[in-house]
């Protein structure tokens, strides 16, 4: 049985700033991630993808913004249990008893729910076609985008993911960009991008169009589209590429007797706690009146989560907050002379 004053679930950028602000006021925590790899959706979806918003640093891509929440927290050495989904959770005299699929114990008065929403994959093509090629010429993420250079891309989505990724690829690949409709999901600025792409003939915009057949036999040659009248087209593709978003399951989540609302957990905001004593939820799988969700939201409600975890694990003590420039203590914590 391993004792720790929290365990946060999800090792996305939330639950890496959740753990700084834990270590910052003397709480010891162990992090849990159902993924084989530090970093969230930040490193499965979009490890290359710039990120415009956070605060200070005008641009960074989502692996770099997480190596540097990893340096972060180096100094209170905290472990991680990758490849791990919390399977059990029972309450036994104001301590919480997590349970992982692989077997271990942990023994808590805190459980931070961070950003995991279970088991998530990407949407895929419904076209059976797709299947052979999946993993190798038809992707649903991005982690290096050098194997498109000289390439024909062809994407399919109206989102923010598949305008970016048009975008972005479209100095080096020839680009296809396919969506079933009209109207565009993604930010205006996005969207107005690229219908200046399209009319500059540097992209192919294929709207009202979606995806009928993946062409190959051994390697992927291109792609059928079908229009809604019923109309094909074979574009040249290299590369198939669909942003459709991400299939969310709760898992064992929906069993904690948790005050579920659809797949959100709702929390209060003053320090993000649930209708459970000692479990708290931040980031995209909590929901309260204005969520906005944000990376930077994240950092926020993991900040405060961390504060409401310190009266459950030093029930003797009061919280006197510091800031990080004028304390020593916290200095110290954090290896600072």
């Amino acid at each position: 049985m391993i004792k720790t004053d929290a365990v946060i679930v999800g090792a996305g950028p939330t639950g890496l700033f959740c753990a700084h602000q834990l270590g910052i006021i003397g709480l010891t925590c162990e992090i849990v991630d159902n993924l084989d790899k530090i970093g969230g959706q930040c490193i499965e979806l979009y490890p290359d993808k710039p990120i415009y918003d956070i605060p200070a640093v005008p641009e960074c891509t989502g692996e770099e913004l997480i190596n540097n929440l990893i340096e972060q927290i180096k100094p209170f050495k905290f472990n991680f249990h990758l490849n791990e989904r919390v399977q059990e959770l029972t309450n036994e005299n104001d301590n919480w008893i997590v349970i992982t699929t692989s077997g271990k114990r942990f023994q808590t008065p805190n459980v931070v729910i961070a950003g995991g929403v279970g088991s998530f994959e990407p949407r895929k093509f419904p076209t059976k076609s797709a299947e052979k090629f999946d993993g190798t010429s038809v992707l649903y993420s991005i982690k290096d985008k050098t194997i498109f250079k000289d390439k024909s891309v062809a994407i399919f989505g109206g989102g923010d993911s598949a305008l970016d990724w048009t975008i972005e690829l479209s100095n080096t690949s020839k680009v296809s960009l396919i969506h079933r409709r009209d109207e565009f999901r993604g930010a205006p600025a996005s969207v107005q991008k690229i219908k200046e792409l399209s009319e500059k003939n540097i992209i192919n915009l294929f709207t009202n169009y979606s995806i009928k057949d993946v062409k190959g036999n051994g390697s992927l040659k291109g792609v059928e589209i079908k229009s809604e009248e019923g109309e094909s087209k074979i574009l040249k593709a290299d590369y198939v590429l669909g942003f459709f978003g991400l299939i969310m399951q709760l898992g064992p989540i929906a069993d904690w007797g948790l005050n579920l609302d659809k797949k959100t957990i709702p929390v209060n905001t003053k320090n993000f706690e649930t209708n459970k004593k000692g479990i708290f939820a931040i980031g995209d799988i909590c929901t309260y009146p204005g969520k906005l969700k944000l990376i930077l939201s994240g950092f926020h409600e993991g900040a405060l989560a961390a504060r409401g975890c310190f009266k459950y694990a030093r029930p003797n003590e009061k919280y006197r907050f510091e800031f990080t420039t004028a304390s020593n203590t916290i200095k110290d914590r954090l290896g600072v002379k």
